[in-house]
């Protein structure tokens, strides 16, 4: 059976929460007994899951060097989204909002940016297939929970998926440096669609030419650009502020 590990609290305590079927088994800090691990470990044993306490060494090794926080877990994996979810949720949302990731590779940004696309409200996040960033225990333990509530859809065909929901009515807003237009005056109110590139990179030439308006950051600094995932912070607040306005 194919498994994979996650870390942490919040990812763990995201899973017990929607997902308790999943879990295959749960290693926690021999000796370690406190208000954050025991209640983690009671709903566990209620679902009948296994819980095999290690010694801090024998956990970090298991770890493989990730930051487990004294608790990890080996779980099935999670259900694979794809092209045809967007329509559902298109067809399901009144103003369907989504966030596409174009080129993000580091799994650090990728769950950072989970964790906002949670908190602003996001119904979706695209990424393409090929050189992207895996949902793996380290962007599962970053996002927080937000892994596990918010879909995250692979497309074989970025521009072409982009092209299906301009088509469905969702405004793709793409994020680009040399525009003149500041994402605090554009209007995103609607259905949409926040396309972030790749640090350095930016959007690939395809994705841009499939984007209906570009906007930026206005910058004041001596910095030239921001981590991708606080610039995807701000352009996703911007749009939860406009929306309810």
């Amino acid at each position: 059976m194919s498994s994979e590990l996650i870390f942490g609290f919040h990812s763990i305590e995201a899973i017990l929460a929607n997902e308790p079927e999943r879990f295959l088994e749960i290693f926690a800090l021999k000796g370690r007994e406190d208000k954050r691990l025991n209640p983690v470990i009671n709903e566990a044993r209620k679902f009948g899951i296994s819980v095999q306490f290690m010694q801090r060494k024998a956990l970090d090794n298991k770890a493989n060097g990730e930051q487990h926080q004294g608790i990890m877990a080996r779980v099935k994996p999670a259900r694979q989204y794809s092209e045809k979810d967007l329509d559902e949720i298109i067809a399901r949302e009144a103003t369907p909002f989504f966030l596409v990731l174009d080129g993000v590779t580091d799994p650090h940004n990728l769950g950072a940016c989970l964790r906002s696309a949670d908190a602003a409200g996001v119904h979706g996040v695209i990424v393409p297939k090929d050189k992207s960033a895996k949902l793996n225990g380290t962007a599962r333990k970053v996002a927080c929970g937000a892994a596990e509530t918010v879909p995250l859809i692979q497309v074989t065909n970025l521009a072409r998926t982009l092209r299906d929901i301009k088509e469905a009515g969702v405004w793709v807003v793409g994020t680009a440096g040399e525009t003149d237009t500041h994402v605090f005056d554009a209007n995103l109110t609607g259905p949409m669609a926040i396309v972030m590139g790749a640090e350095g990179d930016g959007m690939r030439r395809l994705t841009r030419e499939h984007c209906d308006v570009l906007v930026k950051i206005p910058m004041v600094g001596t910095v030239s650009s921001l981590n991708v995932s606080v610039a995807t912070g701000i352009c996703l607040f911007e749009v939860l502020r406009q929306r309810n306005k």
